[in-house]
């Protein structure tokens, strides 16, 4: 009798950030966490920003959040374009109507709105544009194999501004920190960053649960804070001082956190954020600015780089796998049957 022997795939794990509907709301579609992550991000964004130029004291033009929106949008449905056609799928944005649309732009629109409110461009906004268009752009080409699946490894806001600071740091830099208190009292000026750190915990902790990512960044913040000062005499006071300041809470809670390039495994995101901090306290000796955008774009780049290794190795013992076993197995049969 002859038996044919076919090879199945292996089952695909389900995402973390997707969790299965309780039995007693039975039928009903599976909750998609990523998406209500998401959604919340841009939420918060979005009033941010209309606190920051109605109240606080965004200094950028009040029109150009809505300009870098429209970028984010088009940079966005340009390249799903492309990657769609590439790859032969639907673009994400069709097949479901304006909610598929909704949530097709949403990563663009943090993004856009990031990228706009934390650089200072003078009265130039094709800088912004720049930064707007290589963020959004790199999620379609900076991409690797991770856990069977192509995504993106690069930060999209933190890789626009990066790109911004590198090529355009003549007239370009990051938005001043006083601006996000710069009208408010005393008062505010104590409960700004405690709403911003509270919103920012509840969101990491209940839907993109990078509670361990957040550990390890601070934990590794503040040690190295204390190894230069015991060995390079650094002020203690100024390299802890950073962790008390707006910028830092809200790249700690909406930057660095990023769902999308980040681990999902509790030690990894540990490891992720303890990475990023050391990078950090090597910029830092090197006298290099900017350093918490630069340090994460490294990270980012090396855990794609490690992916693309880790790729290129389990295929290369596939193929000496399926070599070996061609060698050693009979003449009269083939891979598709096996006489039993």
């Amino acid at each position: 009798m002859t038996a044919t022997v076919q090879h199945q795939p292996a089952a695909t794990p389900p995402s973390p950030l997707v969790t299965t509907a309780p039995p007693a709301r039975a039928g009903k579609p599976p909750v998609d966490v990523r998406y209500i992550a998401l959604r919340n991000f841009a939420i918060s964004i979005s009033v941010l920003n209309v606190f920051g130029y109605a109240w606080l004291g965004f200094e950028q033009p009040w029109l150009w959040p809505i300009m870098a929106v429209l970028v984010g949008y088009s940079t966005e449905i340009i390249f799903e374009t492309i990657s769609s056609w590439v790859y032969r799928r639907q673009p994400k944005f069709m097949g479901n109507g304006a909610r598929g649309v909704y949530e097709a732009l949403l990563p663009a629109h943090i993004t856009a709105l990031a990228v706009n409110m934390l650089l200072y461009c003078n009265n130039q906004f094709w800088p912004v544009a720049f930064g707007v268009v290589v963020g959004v752009g790199a999620k379609h080409v900076l991409q690797a194999p991770i856990n069977g699946r192509m995504r993106h490894f690069m930060n999209p806001s933190n890789f626009g501004l990066t790109a911004v600071l590198l090529c355009f740091s003549h007239w370009c830099s990051i938005a001043p920190p006083y601006e996000f208190s710069e009208n408010a009292n005393t008062y505010f000026r104590v409960m700004i960053p405690l709403i911003i750190a509270v919103s920012g915990t509840i969101i990491n902790a209940m839907l993109t649960r990078k509670v361990p990512l957040i550990v390890g960044w601070m934990g590794g913040f503040a040690i190295q804070a204390f190894v230069r000062h015991w060995i390079w005499d650094v002020a203690l006071f100024s390299a802890l001082g950073a962790m008390t300041g707006i910028a830092f809470v809200l790249f700690t809670n909406y930057m660095i956190t990023d769902p999308g390039t980040t681990p999902f495994k509790a030690r990894n995101q540990f490891m992720f954020g303890s990475s990023v901090a050391f990078v950090y306290a090597v910029m830092m000796q090197m006298n290099i600015v900017y350093t918490l955008f630069f340090a994460t774009t490294v990270v980012c780049a090396l855990r794609g780089l490690g992916w693309w290794g880790a790729h290129f190795i389990s295929k290369s013992k596939q193929r000496r796998t399926a070599a070996a076993t061609s060698t050693e197995r009979p003449m009269d049969q083939t891979p598709e049957a096996v006489t039993v």
